[in-house]
């Protein structure tokens, strides 16, 4: 079978690799589609690992199973998870399964850019989903950037009629603007400095504001589209210091904001921490997605609840992955693009 090989963003090699052989409690699945991630192409952080094969949002067929596993069958259209979280923890006991140290060590064989992968026993076991018939391979993609989305908006405590601002439109920006309004919130700005990105950003409902031109006038942007007051929850989808600047200045007191992205390591950031404490404001992290964020995202998925199929904007055979890369890696005219393997 053939693999993509990471060795940096531009630089992704194609080998032959023999397909992988399955335990007894393990499947075979043929990948169709796999989704590139912004955390791809993060090189700070996939480089020290390199070389290695990447892909995390898969969806395809189960080509072969195990003779243990009975609760799956050759045929079936499936997602899978490749964190997955041990579920006996005192981590995962107190519902942060994304904290789970095994969640942090589990992965596929090799990974989503390749034509096949070995899921293991523990993903097997808790990471699969069947895809429902109205569900297309191209949007079993979105079920593992979505539940990211759930899981980060569920901490965050999105409440009906609220106003929420997500600092950066890409794919997981456009995903937490689609799921905001499908949870009640009133009013939803999003900023971005790609104008292309700022349009998808728009036809998701959003009020679609550039970064760039706002400034630190942001916060009297968004006092401009509600009563007079900042954001109640305001979403970080950004790596970039200034959009972080941005943010913090637009909380309401009581709000919560939320690391989605966090920011390089190493980068020196500022928090108005007197300031924050005064008002009571909320700072919290969110780290991937649990068993239950999966399948709650493909529920929305499979509902309608939250559109993902319009966000793909290239679709790519496995010889063009490096293109892939880099378009995700430039942050301009891309939002979802997907390998078909």
């Amino acid at each position: 079978m053939r693999v993509a090989v990471y060795h940096s963003n531009s630089d992704i090699r194609l080998e032959e690799r023999p397909v992988p052989d399955i335990g007894p409690a393990e499947i075979l699945v043929r990948i169709r589609a796999s989704g590139i991630c912004g955390s791809d192409v993060m090189e700070w952080y996939r480089m020290p690992k390199a070389p290695l094969v990447l892909g995390h949002e898969v969806a395809g067929d189960i080509v072969q199973v195990g003779d243990d596993v009975t609760h799956l069958a050759a045929g079936q259209r499936v997602v899978v998870s490749h964190h997955v979280p041990c579920n006996t923890c005192a981590l995962c006991l107190d519902g942060a399964h994304t904290a789970c140290h095994t969640l942090h060590t589990t992965n596929f064989d090799p990974g989503g850019f390749s034509e096949f992968v070995r899921v293991p026993p523990l993903q097997t076991d808790r990471g699969v989903l069947v895809l429902p018939d109205a569900v297309s391979y191209e949007e079993g993609t979105f079920v593992e950037p979505l539940g990211c989305v759930v899981r980060a908006q569920e901490r965050a405590g999105v409440r009906p009629g609220s106003t929420v601002l997500v600092v950066g439109s890409g794919i997981s920006g456009l995903l937490h603007v689609r799921l905001a309004f499908a949870l009640g919130a009133g009013r939803v700005v999003a900023t971005d400095v790609s104008d292309y990105r700022l349009e998808f950003a728009r036809r998701s409902g959003a009020i679609a504001v550039d970064a760039e031109e706002a400034g630190g006038g942001l916060p009297d942007v968004v006092r401009g589209v509600t009563d007079g007051r900042l954001a109640d929850l305001v979403i970080l989808c950004t790596s970039a210091l200034p959009a972080i600047e941005q943010g913090l200045a637009s909380l309401e007191s009581g709000a919560t904001f939320i690391f989605f992205a966090p920011p390089p390591p190493g980068e020196p950031l500022e928090m108005p921490m007197t300031e924050l404490w005064r008002r009571e404001v909320s700072v919290r992290t969110s780290y991937g997605a649990a068993p239950s964020d999966l399948a709650t995202a493909l529920r929305l998925i499979a509902s309608r609840r939250v559109a993902v199929a319009d966000l793909v904007t290239h679709r790519l055979p496995l010889d063009d992955v490096e293109r892939g890369f880099m378009l995700v890696a430039e942050a301009d005219e891309s939002v979802k693009v997907v390998v078909e393997p």
